[in-house]
């Protein structure tokens, strides 16, 4: 599913179920330890997915361990990202000379737990998502929504280490499958990172599952042939 929503040039892996055995670097199997059986083969086979996305890249597989704010630190040269949920894992990959930013999400298509909206969204997006479900009830427009803020967030921090908030980001849906969040940090970003406020996402739901996507090219390049990308998964897709 995932590689609809990608560029050219960003390798891709997912997964429908856990593997068994993905293997785990020591590092990131001390992470794992003392935690739930289930919670350590979810890791596992993100994991797996990462690595894959790497090889797609020609790069060798290595520990990917969570760096400041829980991010996954990628290889140098490397812009990644990684997401799980019930019954999907993925991975995602790109030349750091190609694309800027990079971020993904995944969520189960289910509406989202009571309350939650009005923690990450302003009046105005919550009047946006209403006129989108009276225009099409079948789409889970607000999981959409707090995923495709949960891709921005993962794109944002890794390239500046600004922590952003679920309210500085405004993000608006199409029901084209795209959406628009223009960000407005709570503090400085540092200087020499570039930044620009609005970020370009897609999103896709299907097979009880909502996708999100951000993915930033370098300014002035092409993203790389199609044939860059490599795509493998526990189910066919």
């Amino acid at each position: 599913m995932i590689e609809e929503l990608l560029p050219p040039g960003v390798a891709s892996s997912e997964a429908f179920d856990d593997e068994a055995p993905a293997v785990l670097f020591a590092a990131e199997a001390a992470l794992m330890e003392g935690r739930r059986e289930r919670r350590r083969a979810q890791f596992a086979t993100a994991r797996a997915c990462a690595r894959r996305a790497l090889a797609g890249l020609g790069r060798e597989p290595v520990a990917l361990l969570p760096g400041p704010g829980g991010a996954p630190q990628w290889p140098s040269g490397v812009v990644g990202s990684i997401t799980h949920c019930e019954g999907y894992r993925a991975a995602v990959a790109a030349p750091a000379g190609v694309v800027a930013a990079l971020g993904i999400d995944a969520e189960p298509a289910g509406p989202l737990p009571r309350g939650v909206l009005g923690l990450i969204a302003s009046a105005g997006e919550r009047a946006a998502l209403a006129s989108l479900a009276v225009a099409d009830g079948s789409v889970p427009w607000e999981r959409i929504f707090f995923s495709a803020k949960e891709a921005v967030y993962k794109a944002w921090y890794p390239a500046t280490g600004v922590w952003l908030g679920f309210r500085d980001a405004e993000v608006v849906l199409s029901p084209a499958g795209t959406f628009r969040a223009v960000l407005r940090p709570p503090v400085p970003v540092p200087v020499p990172v570039p930044v620009d406020p609005v970020y370009e996402g897609r999103w896709l739901a299907g097979g009880g599952l909502v996708l999100t996507v951000v993915a930033r090219t370098v300014a002035g390049r092409a993203a790389g042939p199609a044939a860059a990308q490599a795509t493998a998964g526990s189910a066919a897709s």
